[in-house]
Order: C-alpha cells, then structure tokens, then sequence
C-alpha cells in the first residue's frame, strides 16, 4: 500500500479492495468489506467510475487520470479537476442537498472521490429521455438546484472580499476551462482533427459553420465572457449526462469542469441538451410509438424549467436583498420601482446569455467532439442527420438573434417552426 499512500497510483477492481479496506471513511460506509463486489462503470470521455456493493451498502469511485480516457495519452489532462469535482460536490451539497450525493471521502494524491451510489432505479437522464420516460418533478427539481448554487455563490449574496478568494482558488481548474473554450467555442468553427459529424450528409452544413462570419462574432462575444466573468460558482457542464433522475429524485453529478464562470452557461448546458433531446425523438419513433406526445412533454418540461427557475432565483434574492451581498446595495436600491428594474435587466440579460450558451453547447456537440447519444443512438444515417440539422439550423439562429427572445414561450414556438 506504500505506493498508494505516497502518490498517485491507478487502481482497479483489484486493487480498489486494499485501498478501501486501509480507508475508515469507505470501508465504515460499506461494512462488511471482506466480500466486495466491484463493477467499472465509467462510460464518460474522462475518467473511471467504480460501483462498490457490500453485502449491506454500496458506494461509488471516481478516480481521474492524467489524460482523457476517450482519447488516450495523447490527450494529457491534469488529475486536479478531482480536487475541484470534490470541491464542488461538497459546496453544491451545502446549498442544496436535496439533489447532490454525499461526498464521503476524498483523496487529493490519488484524485480519488468517494461518494454516495445513486442505486437504480436511478438511471443518467440522458438515457430516460432516449427512452421516453417522463419525469414529472425534473423540472422544479433542476430549477431549485440551479438557482440554489448560483444565487448562493455570485455576489448578489456575498461580499466582494468572500467572492473573490473563492474565484482565485477556482482559477486553478484553468486546464479544464481551456478544453471547453476549445471544444465548445473554437474547434466547431475551424478546420480541427477533432471535430465529426455525420457525413457526408452534414458536410455542407459543418463548412457552412465554419464560413458563418455573423456567428463567428457571436461565438466570440460568448468566449469573452466564458472566459472573463467570474459570476458564480457554475458546474461547467450541466448536460443531461450529468443529472441522475428517477420519478421522484433528481440528483445531478460530475461538476469536474466547475469553476466561476457565467450563470447562463449551467443553464443555457441543460436546456440545450433538453432541446437536442427533442430534436432527437423523431430518430427514435417507432411504428407504436411516435414519440408526438413526449415531445410536448420536454418542450413543457424546457418551459418550466426556466419558468421555475425565474421565481425561485427572485425569491431568494428578495429574501437576501438586505444581507451581506455587495452587488447591490439595498441603500441604493431601495425604492420598489428600481428594484424591480433592476432584477428585470439582470434576468432578461441572464436569459439571453442562457440562449447563447445553450445554442453553443448545441453546435459543439453536433459539429465538433464528443457528440451526444440522443443522436449517436439513431442507427439511420439518414434519419440521424435530418434530426441534426434541425437543431444545428435552431441553434445558429438562437446564437445570433437570442437578444430578441424576450420569454421562454418564444424559445418554445422558435422550436416548433424548425420543426414542422
């Protein structure tokens, strides 16, 4: 064990038993340790995921390697985004337990996370809504943890002096940000090895990204911002992968890319993949099943979502409005009318950064690496491309003309016309 105590060492099933069996914190939660049943599950681009069952308990690992698992070791990564996964786990749980699983250890050397198991019937949302499961608590759900870890970590409820020591530890996850503002807003709109997407059908319409100069300005605004405005402390990568639901508990997972960053990009991340999981649904329509009513069910569930949203993020910023946050003063603003002009502007701007995010988060994954199974599952070429360029063409129009969307019921009808 002497070279696990003192470094990194990569385990596996084998090896993951001693580990546990020397760490109190694991082995406490799992009992009965001298029959362990361990089962690699990680099916994500980074790293490796254990499920650990005693004969009385369970739990996960999460063990970060020095390189993308999906790509190999040509792709060094640093195994810190443990450190901030952790972190933020922890944090996130603070604020709104309800809908993050318990951090029961962490070991920074090995970048090894130990964690609640999520047991079925808990299934990725992804892969419900692939299925075409409805869950009717999903969307106050999401909105209550969404609007919970923003308003709780941006300066509209702390001082500038806690906001900024927080935002130079989280400057550290620098090599995870970097990826994104590879993958989501410059590789897509470039010639990059990385970059796929069904061909040849959709060869067209990747050039055409590619030699779009009016989303090329936009996408730049969306980088600026991504990269400059430390606004709160954000997942960093919110997509339907990263949520674990059954009908009555929504728990969402993997926050390794967090760091402080724009609100609108966790938001703009999850409802954007609610949208491609739309566009999805005509790939996965079957002779008894054509999928009709589902599709009004996410387009209620997108609705909702932000709807929801907007009222609990106002409910908590009136129930603080006079405590220690510094971004405004309640002796400045303290007349009803500018009050209320005040959080409308920062909603409405909120709104709009959301839509940019989310548009981008739907070409990259369309586009560029690392696509998303609601299409990749679509076994015809020809049917899967059809899906894509709905949402690739709803996409573009959202990056460049979001500033015109006043409400979420014009997002809903914009996705209805791009899909007649």
């Amino acid at each position: 064990m002497a070279s696990i105590e003192n470094g990194f060492q990569q385990l596996n099933e084998k090896s993951l038993v001693d580990y546990i069996k020397s760490t109190p914190s694991l082995s406490s939660v799992l009992g009965d340790s001298d029959n362990l049943d361990i089962k690699e599950v990680g099916d994500g681009n980074l790293n490796f995921v254990y499920i650990v069952t005693s004969s009385s308990s369970s739990l996960v690992i999460k063990q970060a390697l020095p390189y993308i698992r999906c790509i190999g070791e040509s792709w060094p990564m640093t195994k810190e985004r443990a450190y901030f996964e952790a972190t933020t786990l922890k944090e996130h749980g603070r604020l709104c337990p309800e809908h993050v699983p318990e951090v029961y250890h962490f070991d920074h050397p090995m970048s090894l996370i130990g964690m609640r198991y999520l047991a079925p019937p808990h299934i990725i949302l992804r892969k419900g809504l692939i299925a075409g499961v409805e869950y009717p608590l999903l969307a106050e759900h999401m909105a209550e943890y969404i609007s919970k870890t923003l308003f709780y970590t941006s300066l509209l409820y702390t001082t500038t002096t806690e906001h900024k020591r927080a935002v130079a530890e989280f400057c550290g996850n620098v090599e995870l940000c970097r990826l994104t503002e590879q993958v989501v807003f410059s590789d897509p709109y470039k010639v990059s090895q990385y970059n796929r997407w069904t061909s040849p059908q959709l060869d067209h319409d990747a050039e055409a990204v590619r030699e779009d100069n009016d989303l090329k300005l936009e996408i730049a605004q969306l980088k600026s911002m991504f990269c400059e405005r430390a606004q709160a402390l954000i997942h960093g990568d919110l997509h339907t992968g990263s949520v674990m639901v059954t009908q009555d508990s929504t728990q969402v997972i993997d926050p390794e890319f967090s760091f402080y960053g724009p609100m609108g990009f966790d938001i703009g991340a999850y409802l954007g993949n609610l949208i491609l999981a739309y566009f999805a649904q005509d790939g996965h329509a079957t002779e008894g099943n054509d999928r009709k009513a589902y599709k009004k069910w996410i387009l209620k569930t997108i609705e909702e979502t932000w709807n929801f949203f907007y009222k609990k993020f106002i409910a908590l910023w009136d129930e603080n409005k006079d405590g220690s946050g510094e971004a405004y003063l309640l002796q400045i603003y303290n007349n009803p009318d500018v009050w209320q002009q005040v959080q409308t502007k920062y909603m409405r701007d909120l709104f709009h950064d959301s839509l940019g995010f989310g548009a981008a988060k739907m070409i990259r994954r369309i586009v560029g690496v690392a696509h998303v199974e609601d299409f990749e599952s679509i076994v015809d070429a020809g049917k899967r491309a059809d899906c894509e360029r709905k949402a690739l063409n709803l996409a573009k129009m959202l990056l460049k003309q979001r500033r015109k969307f006043v409400s979420i019921d014009e997002v809903i009808s914009a996705i209805l016309q791009a899909d007649p």
